[in-house]
């Protein structure tokens, strides 16, 4: 597969030991910590024009979770692929670079079930939040479970996503609707998962989502949700691609149901990967955000 993707990746990671394996991250730039968290099937590549735009005036935290985009791939016998697996990674991680201090967080897919489940447990820390096409809640009642998502865990066919390059493509190509990805950036996205070992987080994510007590993940998505209210008066944008077959606008609505406060962006055309099918948009949106100068 071709390494065109790394032009538009350029950043020098660091690795952080978290007992015998390393978790890839970026460290860019000066001033508060912006931490960005990102989900399935994605890592820290699909970030990376919001770091070259925030990195000039703030320090950017971009973790890839263990087993994802540049991480080490650890063997289940090592490592548990689960929620709470996840959220302890990411504590170590900002413990042990960014242990004070203002963090302004920034999530997509599973990055907000993930981030939100650390703010809650730190949130004196959290000076702003920006949550796009992501969850930090159970599954709106409204909200049926995808048939493609049964079918990529292999509940339906026990064929799961790993076993199929063809099938990883395919996912890809629904996650945009106003643009379709060029070759390398979907290159970018795809050559680090591209193998059954290669692709275990991606499966294991799908596996994981929470839709009855008998969940691993159950119980710290319900603890989360629980202590969202501590973050109730935090800043918080929520830009939001309408065309998520996952992430809808009920979704959306969950969000902002917690979160009144919240200022809410829709993109009527745009799909799961926002800063994809609308960059030239949502990340001067995000940037200004950030600063704080957002114009209602």
């Amino acid at each position: 597969m071709s390494e065109a993707w790394k032009s538009l990746y350029p950043f020098r990671g660091c690795r952080l030991d978290l007992g015998g394996y390393a978790m890839h991250y970026l460290d860019e730039g000066r001033g508060e910590t912006v931490l960005m968290v990102h989900g399935n099937p994605t890592w820290s590549f699909y970030f990376r024009e919001l770091v070259k735009a925030l990195r000039p005036t703030h320090r950017c935290v971009v973790p890839d979770h263990v087993g994802m985009g540049l991480s080490d791939r650890v063997g289940e016998d090592r490592y548990r692929y689960t929620l709470a697996s996840r959220v302890a990674d990411l504590e170590k991680l900002m413990d042990r670079v960014a242990p004070n201090g203002p963090v302004t967080l920034i999530l997509h897919d599973w990055g907000g079930m993930i981030g939100m489940a650390w703010a809650v447990r730190r949130p004196e820390r959290i000076k702003a939040i920006v949550a796009f096409n992501t969850g930090c809640f159970r599954l709106p009642p409204e909200k049926h479970f995808p048939g493609l998502l049964k079918l990529l865990r292999g509940s339906l066919t026990g064929i799961p996503i790993r076993a199929s390059a063809a099938a990883r493509r395919f996912v890809l190509n629904t996650c945009t609707t106003r643009t379709k990805l060029t070759r390398e950036t979907a290159d970018g996205y795809l050559s680090v998962c591209d193998g059954w070992r290669e692709s275990l987080a991606v499966h294991r994510f799908v596996q994981d989502i929470p839709l009855s007590p008998l969940d691993p993940a159950w119980s710290v998505v319900v603890e989360t949700e629980s202590r969202l209210v501590t973050l109730q008066d935090v800043p918080m944008l929520l830009p939001w691609g309408l065309k998520d077959w996952v992430f809808d606008e009920s979704f959306l609505k969950g969000w902002a149901s917690r979160f009144p406060k919240a200022e809410v962006r829709r993109f009527p055309d745009c799909g799961h990967f926002l800063l994809e099918d609308a960059p030239e948009e949502v990340v001067p949106l995000i940037r200004d955000f950030v600063a704080g100068r957002v114009a209602a």
